[in-house]
């Protein structure tokens, strides 16, 4: 039985600081890097413009690849490539962070799919 209650609280504390670990990003410090955003996609991530994707509420590992993608021209967008052009790692975990923690105002698609009127 003390067997068992040891292993149970050594995994309970692997898994405590394993999640810590796998935590990227500070929500913090992405609202202030991603000031520059705000401009397109809105202070809480969600853009009134169809035009600009709004952001908040999407998931973190998502936002990160897309900004790599954009960044490393795997996807293709001028207004893009230059603003996430000089971002390091830390950062696009940050901004990704600040935008993923904030709530979707999105509640349907209409307006928001190109072509959608």
């Amino acid at each position: 039985m003390k067997h068992a209650i040891t292993l149970l609280s050594f995994g309970a504390t692997l898994a405590f600081v394993s999640t810590q670990l796998l935590a990227s990003g500070s929500i913090e410090n992405g609202k202030q890097k991603a000031a520059t955003c705000f401009a397109c996609h809105g202070a809480d991530g969600n853009s009134v413009d169809p035009q600009y994707p709004r952001l908040a509420g999407q998931y973190n590992m998502y936002l990160q690849q897309v900004l790599h993608e954009y960044k490393d021209s795997q996807r293709e967008n001028p207004i893009m490539k230059g603003m996430v052009a000089t971002l390091s790692d830390q950062d696009i975990e940050d901004i990704a962070a600040y935008f993923s923690s904030l709530p979707s105002k999105l509640d349907t698609l209409k307006g928001h799919v190109e072509g959608d009127k």
